[in-house]
C-alpha cells in the first residue's frame, strides 16, 4: 500500500474510532443520566400515586441491585473478550454485536412494553429485570470490547495518542450533546406536551434515534478500523474479582485515589442526574435544558484539550484542587440559584467545567500507581489497575440511579407531576438530595485525596528511575506475573557482541554525569552522544521492561543479555514528550528492528543531557571487553561491546 492509501486508511480508522466513541458515549448518557426521567415522570402514570410510586420504588431497586450485581461479571466479560479469537479479531465482533443488540434493547426498555407496566405490572417487572440485565451485560461487551481496541489498532505509541484523542473528543461531544437535545427532540415527538415533560411517544422515538446512532456507529468501528494481528496481542492473564480486590488494597495509592474518586463521581453523577428534573420541575422550563447542554458539549472539548497545559504548568495536585474548589462553588451558587435561569447556567456550567479535568487528573493517577504498585510490590498489574476506574463510575452511577428515585417519590416528581403540582417542601427535598447529598461527598473525595493521595508527577518520576535500576534484578523471579507471561526459553550460555543501539561518538560509561550510571551500580556497558534519534535493536530479544515515560526499554536476549537502553539523563521529567515508541511488553524483537525515536531538540530545550546509556543490568554474569574506544564514531551496525557468559570460562 502506497504513503498516500496508507494515510488514507490511517485517517478513515481514527474517524470511525471517534464515531464510535460518540455513539457509544451518547448510549451511555441516555441510560445513565436520562432513563430515570423516562421512569420517574411517564413509566407509571395510573393516577393512583400511591401505586405510581410503589411501582417506581421496585424498578429503581431493580436497576441499582442489577447495576452494582454486574460489577463482579464485568472481569468476567474481559477474560470472554480475552479468549475471543475470529476472523475479524478480537473485539470488533464484541463492539458491533454488543452495540447492536444492547441499542435494540434499550429502546425496548423506553416503552410500556405492550401496556404490562398497568395491566401486569409484576410480570412487566420481571421482563424489565431481564430485559435491562441483558442490555447492561451487552453494553459492558461493548465498553470493554471498544476502549480495549486501542492498542490493538497500532504498535505506534504516537499513533495511539492520536486515537485516543479523537476518540476522548468524540464521546465527549456524544456524552453531552445528549442534553442539548433530548427535550427539543422529545417535545417535539409527543403528542401532549404535559407541562414540558413530554409523552411516552416523544421519549420512546428520540430513545430509538439515539439506539439507531449507537448501533450504526458501532457497524461503522467494524467495518472501517483494523485490529493488527499480532502473537504480541496474546493475553494468558485471567482478570478475576478476587484479584482487583487484592491490588487494591495492597497498592495503597491506588486505593486512595479509588476512594476518591468513588466519592467525587456518585456526587458528581448525582447532581448531573437531577439537573433536567431541576430545569423541568422547578424552573419549568425544560426546552432551556438545551442551553446548558449546548454550553456542557463545547466546555467539554475545551477542558480536555486543556488539560495538558494546565497540568504541565502547574502540577496535577493543583489542578486537581483548584477543579474541585470550583466544582464545590459551582454547586453552591446552583443550589442557591432559585428561578433564575441566568445563575442557574452560572452554578450548572462552573460545576461542569471541571469535571472532564477532575477525571483525567484521576486517570493519570491511578495509571501512574501502575509504577508504584509494580515498585511496591515486584510485579505489575497494568490491566487490573486500570480496569478501577470504570468499575468505579459504573457503582457510582447505580447508586446515583437509586438515589434519584427516592428523591422523585419523596419530592412528588413521578407520573404527572409538572412544575405547577410541586409543593414548596417538595423543593426543599428535592435540592437538598440535588444539592447537599453531592456536594458533601464531593468535599469527602477532596479530604480523602489531601490525606492519602501522595503521588505526582515528581514522586512518579522518581519511581520510574528506581524501576530502571532494579528491573533487571528480578527476571528469574517465577512468581512475577509479567515473567511467567514473557517466558522464553532458558539462556544459553554464549558469545553476545553488542553493536550501538543508536548512531554517534562513543562515551566511556564512567565519564556520565549520572552517579548511579557512571559507578557500576546498574551494571557495565557504554555510552554514546547521538547523532541521530532512531533507535535499534542491538540483538534478538524480548521487551521486557516499557517505562510510561518512553524514555527507556529493557530487552533481554535470546542468550540472557538484560539490557537498559536509557535515552538521555534525568528524562524521566519530560513525560514521554518527545519521545515515540515502537514496540509493546512481551514482544520478541530481532536484531536491528526499530525500537524508539527520540527529538534530540526537545532534550536539549529542556536543558537535559541528551547522552545514551547502555548497561547490561545481569552484569555479575558476564565477562565484558569493549571494542571500540572513547571518542570513536560509530553506527548501529558497529559492535561495540563484546559480552561473554563465564559460565564458558568455568568448563
Amino acid at each position: 500500500m502506497d504513503n498516500s492509501k496508507q494515510e488514507q486508511h490511517v485517517v478513515r480508522s481514527r474517524i470511525a474510532y471517534s464515531l464510535g466513541a460518540f455513539g457509544h458515549d451518547a448510549f451511555f448518557a441516555l441510560l445513565s443520566t436520562y432513563f430515570m426521567m423516562y421512569v420517574t415522570g411517564h413509566l407509571f402514570d395510573s393516577g393512583n400515586k400511591h401505586f405510581d410510586n410503589r411501582m417506581v420504588g421496585y424498578v429503581t431497586m431493580i436497576i441499582l441491585i442489577l447495576r452494582i450485581g454486574e460489577l463482579v461479571i464485568d472481569p468476567m466479560i474481559g477474560n470472554a473478550i480475552d479468549r475471543t479469537h475470529t476472523r475479524w479479531g478480537k473485539f470488533k465482533p464484541w463492539v458491533v454485536g454488543g452495540g447492536v443488540i444492547s441499542a435494540i434493547l434499550l429502546a425496548v426498555l423506553f416503552t410500556p412494553m405492550g401496556g404490562l407496566n398497568l395491566t401486569s405490572p409484576y410480570l412487566y417487572l420481571v421482563l424489565f429485570a431481564i430485559i435491562y440485565i441483558i442490555m447492561d451485560v451487552f453494553y459492558s461487551f461493548n465498553d470493554v470490547g471498544f476502549w480495549s481496541m486501542i492498542p490493538a489498532m497500532s504498535f505506534d505509541s504516537h499513533e495511539r495518542d492520536k486515537i485516543a484523542t479523537f476518540a476522548r473528543v468524540g464521546s465527549t461531544i456524544g456524552g453531552q450533546i445528549i442534553g442539548f437535545v433530548i427535550m427539543p427532540m422529545v417535545l417535539f415527538f409527543s403528542i401532549k406536551q404535559n407541562g414540558g415533560t413530554g409523552d411516552d411517544r416523544g421519549w420512546f422515538i428520540f430513545a430509538a434515534i439515539v439506539a439507531a446512532i449507537s448501533a450504526i456507529t458501532a457497524i461503522g468501528v467494524g467495518m472501517f478500523t483494523h485490529e493488527q494481528q499480532s502473537l504480541l496481542r496474546e493475553n494468558k492473564e485471567q482478570t478475576k474479582f478476587k484479584d482487583i480486590l487484592k491490588i487494591l488494597v495492597k497498592n495503597d495509592q491506588l486505593l486512595a485515589i479509588a476512594m476518591s474518586y468513588l466519592f467525587f463521581t456518585t456526587g458528581q453523577t448525582l447532581l448531573n442526574s437531577f439537573e433536567l428534573y431541576y430545569f423541568t420541575y422547578i424552573l419549568g422550563n425544560s426546552r432551556a435544558f438545551s442551553i446548558l447542554g449546548g454550553l456542557n458539549t463545547v466546555v467539554g472539548v475545551i477542558s480536555v484539550f486543556a488539560f495538558p497545559l494546565f497540568s504541565g504548568k502547574i502540577g496535577r495536585h493543583k489542578l486537581f484542587y483548584g477543579a474541585a474548589s470550583l466544582e464545590v462553588l459551582g454547586a453552591i451558587i446552583f443550589a442557591f440559584a432559585g428561578k433564575s435561569l441566568v445563575m442557574v447556567l452560572i452554578g450548572a456550567e462552573l460545576f461542569f467545567i471541571p469535571q472532564p479535568i477532575i477525571f483525567l487528573v484521576v486517570l493519570m493517577t491511578i495509571t501512574d500507581s501502575v509504577e508504584y504498585g509494580q515498585l511496591k510490590l515486584g510485579h505489575r498489574d497494568e490491566s487490573l489497575t486500570l480496569s478501577v476506574r470504570p468499575l468505579l463510575d459504573k457503582f457510582g452511577g447505580a447508586v446515583a440511579n437509586g438515589v434519584v428515585g427516592m428523591a422523585t417519590v419523596a419530592a412528588g416528581m413521578t407520573g404527572g407531576a409538572t412544575a405547577a403540582t410541586i409543593t414548596a417542601h417538595g423543593v426543599t427535598v428535592f435540592k437538598i438530595y440535588m444539592f447537599l447529598i453531592p456536594i458533601a461527598l464531593i468535599i469527602v473525595g477532596i479530604i480523602i485525596f489531601a490525606l492519602k493521595v501522595k503521588l505526582d508527577e515528581s514522586s512518579h518520576d522518581k519511581i520510574v528511575a528506581q524501576l530502571e535500576k532494579t528491573w533487571g534484578k528480578h527476571l528469574g523471579d517465577t512468581d512475577s506475573d509479567d515473567t511467567q507471561a514473557t517466558a522464553q526459553p532458558a539462556p544459553q550460555p554464549g558469545v553476545t557482541e553488542i553493536p550501538a543501539p543508536v548512531a554517534g561518538t562513543l562515551v566511556n560509561l564512567k565519564d556520565v554525569s549520572d552517579s548511579a550510571f557512571a559507578n557500576g551500580s546498574m551494571g557495565q556497558g557504554f555510552a554514546l552522544k547521538p547523532t541521530d534519534g532512531k533507535v535499534y535493536a542491538p540483538f534478538s530479544g524480548t521487551v521486557r521492561a516499557t517505562f510510561s515515560t518512553r524514555h527507556a526499554v529493557g530487552l533481554v536476549s535470546d542468550s540472557g543479555v538484560a539490557l537498559l537502553i536509557h535515552i538521555g539523563i534525568d528524562t524521566v521529567k519530560l513525560h514521554g514528550t518527545g519521545f515515540v515508541t515502537y514496540f509493546t511488553k512481551g514482544q520478541h524483537v530481532d536484531k536491528g528492528d526499530e525500537l524508539m525515536e527520540f527529538w534530540d531538540p526537545t532534550i536539549k530545550k529542556a536543558g537535559l543531557d541528551d547522552t545514551v546509556i547502555v548497561t547490561v543490568t545481569n552484569s555479575e554474569e558476564f565477562d565484558f571487553n569493549l571494542l571500540m574506544k572513547a571518542g570513536d564514531k560509530v553506527t548501529s551496525k558497529d559492535n561495540v561491546l563484546k559480552v561473554t557468559k563465564k559460565d564458558l570460562e568455568n568448563k
